[in-house]
């Protein structure tokens, strides 16, 4: 158990902040995105669905020819998905399942809650960078309300107001906004999927987070691990799926975090 829990402080002290754009939200080790949103499974998911229907439709058909996307860095991103595959199932997922077995999923939605509403310094900048001042507005008013009424965040009276949950903004967005391409692809130990582009929003980002300027390293890692497990006792079961439903895993989180993270630039 002592060697679970330091392979989960590691995992957490070079996770400044706790979450990556979203996803998110944070990111199971080889799994979903650093971030609270792991919404590019979904979208991995579909993909794979998709392209074996039509491969089983037609098998033949040269409109099925799809150009692969650029991956220079594929020896290393392998190296680290496998690494990350192994780590997730082996400590993470374990722990998880054994967290989410012990804590009520009401508790589990309040500490949920929680580190949302801390990360909605990150939204709320990201929003006025992006020009959206609606969507900051409605994160300003969420924050003031959720922090407040809902006690520090742990509640979420304003997830019942759709204008108070604006689509949600990070660093790695705003530099697609303005027109900076995501570069190549990247998978990082224990940190997941990601680019050039949305790594330098995620160390951008980290700045915008309470946790990074707590002054016990002991604290930040102790809230970094229970936000990670916590995250992930919602999410078992999405990689599996994944795993198998692909004919290769790697190519379909891959592809899916691509096309996700294209449509949160665009959206």
């Amino acid at each position: 158990m002592q060697k679970i829990i330091w392979m989960l402080a590691i995992a957490a002290m070079i996770w400044p902040g706790c979450a990556h754009s979203g996803t998110s939200a944070s990111q199971p080790a080889g799994t979903v995105q650093a971030s609270p949103d792991p919404s590019y499974i979904a979208s991995a998911a579909q993909t794979v669905s998709d392209d074996d229907e039509d491969l089983y439709a037609d098998e033949d058909s040269s409109d099925l020819a799809e150009v692969p996307e650029p991956d220079p860095l594929h020896l290393w991103n392998l190296a680290w998905f496998h690494f990350n595959d192994t780590f997730y199932f082996a400590v993470l997922k374990p722990v998880a399942s054994a967290y989410g077995a012990l804590v009520p999923v009401q508790i589990r939605k309040g500490i949920n809650n929680f580190f949302h509403n801390i990360a909605g310094a990150k939204r709320f900048i990201n929003c006025l960078l992006q020009g959206k001042g609606t969507a900051a507005e409605g994160e300003f008013v969420r924050f003031f309300m959720n922090s407040t009424i809902g006690v520090l965040g742990l509640g979420n009276p304003a997830g019942d107001h759709a204008h108070l949950n604006p689509p949600e903004e990070d660093l790695g967005q705003t530099l697609g906004a303005y027109g900076l391409k995501e570069g190549v692809f990247i998978v990082w130990p224990l940190l997941g999927q990601s680019s050039l582009r949305d790594t330098i929003g995620f160390a951008g980002d980290s700045f915008l987070s309470p946790i990074t300027y707590l002054d016990s390293s002991e604290t930040r890692t102790t809230l970094s691990i229970i936000d990670l497990v916590n995250k992930t006792s919602f999410r078992i079961g999405d990689y599996e799926a994944i795993k198998d439903a692909a004919i290769d895993p790697y190519d379909a989180v891959r592809d899916g975090y691509l096309q996700y993270r294209r449509k949160e630039v665009l959206k």
